[in-house]
């Protein structure tokens, strides 16, 4: 295991599949500007097709210290977590921990970070769903209270850390470090040869992804999701990579062959970034519970209608192509059909939010500098 540098040691947190979109071009950001960082992987998600495609394709270097985490219940999964990454801490001491997101690695590493005195950065900061039974909003949440440097993705960010008490020179809107992402790859993702070998045409198909327990984890919500996708099925062709916890839910729940049987349905199992985005920035609409595809649906100009009842991006509801549509199957087919009816939409860049402009980790690394200099 490496030796960090003594000065400016910075740990880079990377957890879960959306973690990687977002460390990628910080992680190039720091190497441009020389900032001494170690990239810690915490194995949250740890199969191939949730993780280690992400970092070939992503241009992020290999991860210098893996945790090996695994997966488990939400409390037992974020307690492993601290143990191991205390134990990296207590040996390593960085001066800075960089955590993104809202899942379960950013609230444990940013918890042990606090209570040994090292300085926490999150990136995204600031995002409210206001649902407390999600349990992503209790991470963002905490993690926004225990953070030195809060760096946030929209202007509503910044105004839910004012309303809380956070103090506004801890605060700097940067932009979103995942749209530089897009940005980055959008070029390698329109040579992807996933449309043919899924035989779909551009504009002609749906993506679908949904992977919430409050979308997934009772028979009641998935049967919704079902319903919704045979729904759209009967106007276009559906695309689903299926998240390992929505097939098993599937599966367990005897509604997988329905899917199967349908002709119209394109099934997959997950998906590289690549081909994602090659699917995503073609589709004629997509229907997603993820806070990604929202923030890239925004980005492209696609439609995107999302499957909960609430965001916490707004922005992309807002400035951007995004509509909150729930789960009942009447409001999603009017939407659905409200989509269809249009023509086209021109993909501009023109309703992006700021500093959606691929420039958001320059501007991330611009403020960590100042931190650590202050």
């Amino acid at each position: 295991m490496p030796t960090l540098p003594q000065d400016h040691r910075v740990a880079v947190i990377a957890g879960a599949r959306p973690n990687f979109m977002k460390i990628a071009p910080l992680m190039r950001a720091m190497e441009r500007r020389a900032v001494p960082s170690v990239l810690v992987h915490t194995g949250q998600h740890y199969d191939r097709e949730m993780s280690d495609i992400f970092f070939d394709e992503l241009d992020i270097p290999r991860p210098d210290v893996s945790l090996e985490i695994g997966s488990n219940s939400h409390g037992r999964q974020t307690g492993a977590i601290m143990a191991a990454f205390e134990d990296f801490a207590d040996r390593e001491r960085p001066s800075w921990v960089v955590v993104v997101g809202d899942v379960n690695s950013t609230i444990a590493c940013a918890l042990v970070a606090a209570k040994m005195g090292i300085k926490v950065c999150h990136v995204e900061a600031g995002l409210r769903s206001h649902d407390w039974s999600m349990p992503e909003e209790i991470n963002r949440v905490l993690t926004d209270r225990l953070s030195d440097l809060l760096l946030t993705h929209s202007p509503g960010a910044e105004e839910n850390l004012l309303r809380e008490g956070i103090a506004a020179d801890r605060i700097v809107y940067v932009g979103n470090v995942m749209i530089d992402t897009l940005f980055h790859l959008l070029p390698r993702a329109k040579s992807s040869p996933i449309l043919s070998r899924l035989d779909v045409s551009p504009h002609c198909y749906a993506l679908c992804t949904v992977h919430r327990p409050s979308n997934v984890d009772t028979p009641e919500s998935l049967a919704n999701i079902v319903q919704i996708i045979e729904a759209a099925s009967s106007n276009l062709t559906v695309v689903f990579p299926i998240h390992p916890r929505t097939r098993g839910r599937l599966a367990h729940f005897g509604m997988l062959s329905r899917l199967e049987e349908n002709d119209q349905v394109r099934m997959t199992d997950p998906l590289g970034y690549i081909d994602c985005l090659a699917l995503s920035s073609q589709s004629r609409v997509v229907l997603t519970d993820s806070g990604g595809l929202q923030e890239e649906t925004t980005a492209l100009g696609v439609p995107c209608l999302t499957l909960r009842e609430n965001t916490e991006r707004p922005v992309t509801v807002s400035h951007g192509s995004n509509q909150i549509v729930g789960t009942e199957l009447g409001r999603v087919v009017a939407a659905l059909e409200q989509v269809l009816q249009c023509p086209q939409q021109n993909r501009t860049a023109s309703r992006r939010p700021e500093f959606w402009d691929g420039k958001a980790a320059e501007r991330s690394v611009d403020a960590l500098l100042r931190a650590m200099k202050s």
